[in-house]
């Protein structure tokens, strides 16, 4: 018969009962009236540790939470087994008073029915690895009765002596005594801030992290040995709950445990299994009457509600309770959102711009002429007809609204935008580094991960029999081969399959095209266009929603068969696949209806064939900038809508549910257990694990590639992407505040691998803006034709001037109209947009020489446009220091301040050194003339550095 004296509540030798006593009492039941009688009398001890925040004992506060899985024997009614670890069982003395708990968990070896193999390793490794925590100086405390049946907590206190070593081997920085006042801004630009400050106060958040500070605490590395730089007035609020948190997750994780299968660290027990969660608390609840004032409920008020979308974010607060890195995210949408509102501008400008002169604009009024007579051939074989051009006036004049002159201003000034965005943010970057002290931070190595570990015991198992040492395995490109051929081959697989919907897509659309061009109604032959255009891009969002989903998956199992060796090179290979990836299957439709539809058609009598029936698709005769912006505009707000707002909405929603579900079904019926409140830790448990920021980026990511990468063709792309960013901003806020688990703080001084990527579209932007300008729309033929061909210098005539002829007698045999006699008269000269030579020229329809005085004209203005607009940005780029002046005259000023403070340090141990001197030399002799006395101590100079100075 075994006791586990490790969770003991009382010391082994003022236990007096005997375990058989206990179990015997267990047996024959014991009358719950009376305890429930006596437990109301007495007062709730859940309330004296605020319900789970705090240990038993109600002074220690809990840093982490540990979560695991057990099974309850069959027999009778279980003793209450919430159990917790005093003082002198974590630290091994026994002199200490015992805490006041619920019961004492005890291991009956012998009367208990034995449990399967698999739950017994799990609970021999948790006693390890428990025990070894407490070897680290943690102080754990364990409850299982809570209202969660079959869940185990074990709860995690780091008290001040390891908080002040961990803190010393991370290099935090704290805030030392030393306090000094911030550069202020003086003159003129005192009294704009003044003013600009009373302007946006409605809009600044109702929070003290965010009010501008005029002094400034400084910052230095902690160390145990000058703590006495640092302000120790109040140890308990000296490190915060983030802190603390990152603390103990830096122990859990470097913590052996020589039973688990592989290796070390709370990573490896999680993934196999010993523990099911690992998780800090919330710092309490966020809504309800009686609720303390915290940092949670701050933020849900004045962060995670929709009601103050239009204030700014409390970054500090946010940094304060979730971490750098976290932090930096929400900055960064908070800038970009910022300067996505000049962008919305403007694209209104040029969209109203377009507007205002559709009925001045020659083309489409020439379009739309019915007196021009011009009658068009047939878009498809047989079933098709000929048709009038003035039919098309609607498209005309809708593509006049974004493929006008303004547009080339307006890719300009996004190609711009993108630099300045670029740059605004560096310096953004830099001043949230020095408020957080994050100057002169780098990131150090991070332990590695446990796939990485598992790998490495495998191949040292293998060659063990060759070589004995095998402390210094690590894995090669030889062992990663075959997971690296796997990534090519499916990368390239995955980007076959969205060419290959995206040519199904196109098989739709000309198939439907035909068949809808044999309704005999005409409201319905002229509506096929339209028709065609909505339902292929509503096809093409659907696809892209479903393998987006698809591919996130793919690439974190081709990034989890590659092994990294970290967390930090598994995000970043995780990021670039899923990039990737996504990447394609969001932009191949645009890019085909941008880039190559209408491209390699043919000619009337020659078409181009797929499949020998289907001819390929021709743009409109306005061109295919409208089909373009249909495209952009559907796929941009139809992924925001539904996979960004909805499935965020949704999801978490659904999952939260299943999980209540799942409790209620386990949780028994007993009515002191229903009525009891929830702790802390259980109510957190059932929140949703925080799964990391890629994709919170990558949404961001691939909407700035939308507003970049084809602004030319939908100038109003930047207005929606704002619309959606400040629904985005509060519901990732509602999301993180109230959905998830805390997640763990975690120090960074950048966006990372994002920011690279961010550069990467900015620049592709411009040569894609360039060649949408030149290639898609009409911008280049009609200067061409105005400056080379019109005779009155004016754009009448470049309609007609676009058009070629053909013959109708040179149809192939098959090919020509069921109808001819549609529109009412004998067609023999029908008309097609391309510059070929005519049917009566000696090289009829042969390429004209128009045409190449065009692609000419298009080829020099993609070069011209790319080379002045990446030569502007880099002069933007230049021309804006990344280090804002004042902040880098601030981090100087730290510097010299703090070699004052080791100065004066110095000066006072030199101080000190001469007064014992003088002390030594008085003693010598005063001891000559009198009898010398014994002394315990001298005054040497190795005593002088025992004494704590207070500098």
């Amino acid at each position: 018969m075994r006791v586990n004296k490790k969770y003991s509540c009382l010391p082994a030798e003022e236990k007096g009962i005997h375990i058989i006593n206990i179990r015997a009492i267990e047996d024959i039941g014991y009358d719950q009236h009376e305890s429930t009688l006596l437990n109301s009398l007495s007062k709730n001890p859940d309330a004296d540790c605020k319900y789970g925040l705090y240990f038993r004992d109600g002074k220690r506060k809990v840093d982490y939470i540990l979560v695991y899985h057990y099974k309850k024997s069959s027999g009778g009614k279980a003793l209450s087994r919430r159990s917790q670890q005093n003082d002198a069982s974590m630290r091994g003395s026994r002199h200490e008073q015992p805490l006041p708990g619920k019961g004492v968990q005890l291991e009956m070896g012998d009367s208990e029915p034995h449990l399967d193999y698999h739950e017994d390793d799990k609970r021999f490794r948790r006693e390890e690895y428990e025990g070894n925590l407490v070897e680290a100086g943690l102080e754990l405390e364990r409850d299982e009765d809570t209202k969660i049946h079959g869940i185990g907590f074990v709860k995690i206190h780091a008290p001040w002596n390891v908080l002040c070593r961990e803190a010393e081997f991370l290099k935090l920085k704290m805030p030392t005594k030393k306090m000094y006042q911030i550069n202020q801004t003086h003159g003129l630009l005192k009294k704009i801030n003044s003013v600009i400050q009373k302007i946006t106060e409605p809009i600044q958040p109702k929070v003290a992290e965010h009010k501008p500070q005029t002094v400034k605490r400084l910052s230095y590395p902690f160390s145990r040995e000058k703590q006495h730089l640092f302000d120790l007035s109040d140890k308990d609020s000296f490190f915060d709950s983030k802190t603390r948190s990152t603390i103990v997750y830096e122990i859990l994780k470097r913590t052996t445990c020589t039973k688990a299968k592989y290796s070390m660290g709370i990573t490896s027990l999680l993934a196999n299994g010993v523990y099911s969660a690992a998780y800090p608390l919330h710092d309490g609840d966020y809504e309800g009457e009686n609720v303390e004032p915290n940092d949670r409920k701050l933020l849900c008020e004045e962060w995670a509600s929709y009601g103050v979308f239009y204030k700014y974010q409390p970054i500090d607060l946010v940094r304060k309770y979730f971490g750098e890195k976290i932090g930096l995210y929400f900055a960064w949408l908070g800038v970009y959102t910022q300067m996505l509102i000049p962008a919305s501008i403007v694209g209104i400008i040029v969209f109203l711009y377009g507007c205002a002169t559709v009925d001045e604009n020659i083309p489409s009024m020439e379009m739309c002429d019915q007196r021009n007579n011009i009658t068009m051939c047939p878009l498809c074989d047989k079933t098709c007809s000929y048709w009038k051009m003035s039919s098309a006036c609607a498209t005309a004049r809708a593509s006049h609204l974004f493929d006008n002159p303004a547009t080339v201003f307006f890719s300009v000034f996004m190609a711009l935008w993108a630099a300045t965005f670029m740059e605004h943010w560096k310096r953004k970057q830099m001043r949230l580094n020095y408020r957080w002290d994050l100057t002169g931070f780098e990131e150090e190595e991070d332990h590695p991960r446990a796939e990485y570990e598992a790998k490495v015991l495998e191949k040292s198992l293998r060659k063990e029999h060759k070589h004995k040492e095998t402390d210094k395995e690590k894995l090669t490109w030889k062992d990663r081969f075959p997971a690296y051929l796997t990534n090519f081959v499916g990368i390239i697989f995955m980007v076959g399959l969205t060419f290959a919907i995206v040519f199904g897509v196109i098989i739709y659309r000309i198939s439907t095209a035909a068949a809808l061009a044999i309704s005999s109604t005409p409201s319905g032959r002229s509506s096929v266009r339209v028709t065609v255009t909505a339902t292929a891009v509503i096809i093409n969002l659907v696809v892209i929603i479903i393998l987006d989903e698809v591919y996130g998956c793919i690439a974190r199992w081709l990034t989890q068969i590659e092994v990294p060796k970290t967390d930090k090179n598994f995000e970043e290979r995780l990021i670039f696949k899923a990039f990737l990836l996504k990447f394609v299957n969001a932009y191949t439709p645009i890019f085909y209806v941008a880039f190559f539809k209408g491209r390699f058609v043919g000619r009337p009598g020659d078409y181009v064939y797929i499949f020998h029936s289907f001819r390929m698709e021709e743009c409109a005769p306005g061109g295919c900038l409208m089909e373009l912006c249909i495209q952009l505009s559907i796929i941009m707000l139809g992924k925001q809508l539904i996979q960004n707002n909805l499935f965020e909405i949704g999801i978490p929603k659904m999952k939260k549910f299943i999980r209540y579900l799942k409790l209620k079904r386990r949780r028994s019926l007993d009515h002191e257990e229903h009525m009891k409140k929830k702790q802390r830790y259980e109510v957190d448990y059932n929140l949703e694990p925080f799964a990391g920021l890629t994709p919170e980026y990558m949404e961001m990511i691939i909407q700035f590639g939308f507003v970049t990468l084809f602004v030319a063709s939908f100038p109003l792309a930047p207005l929606f992407a704002l619309l959606n960013n400040i629904i985005e901003i509060r519901l990732d806020a509602k999301k993180f505040v109230t959905e998830l688990r805390r997640p763990v703080a975690v120090r960074a001084k950048d966006i990372g691998i994002w920011y690279n990527i961010l550069r990467g579209i900015g620049k592709l932007a411009v040569i894609i803006n360039a060649f949408v300008i030149s290639f898609t729309s009409d911008f280049i033929p009609r200067l061409v034709y105005l400056y080379m061909y019109s005779e009155n210098g004016t754009m009448h005539g470049f309609v007609n001037h676009t058009l070629s002829s053909f013959n109708v007698s040179d149809f192939q045999a098959g090919t020509a109209p069921n109808d001819p006699l549609d529109l009412g008269y004998e067609v023999q000269i029908c008309r097609y947009k391309d510059y070929r030579e005519p049917p009566w020229s000696e090289n009829k329809y042969d390429i004209s020489k128009d045409f190449w005085a065009v692609l000419a004209a298009r080829l020099a203005f993609v070069i011209v446009f790319q080379n002045l607009v990446m030569f502007m940005s880099e002069f933007v780029d230049w021309i804006i220091p990344d280090i804002p002046k004042d902040i880098s005259q601030q981090i100087h000023k730290e510097k010299v301040l703090m070699v004052e403070v080791f100065m004066r340090e110095e000066q006072g141990k030199l101080q000190m050194l001469e007064t014992w001197k003088d002390k030594d030399k008085k003693g010598e002799n005063c001891n000559n003339h009198s009898p010398r006395l014994p002394r315990s101590r001298s005054g040497s100079l190795s005593s002088c550095h025992s004494y704590p100075l207070d500098v």
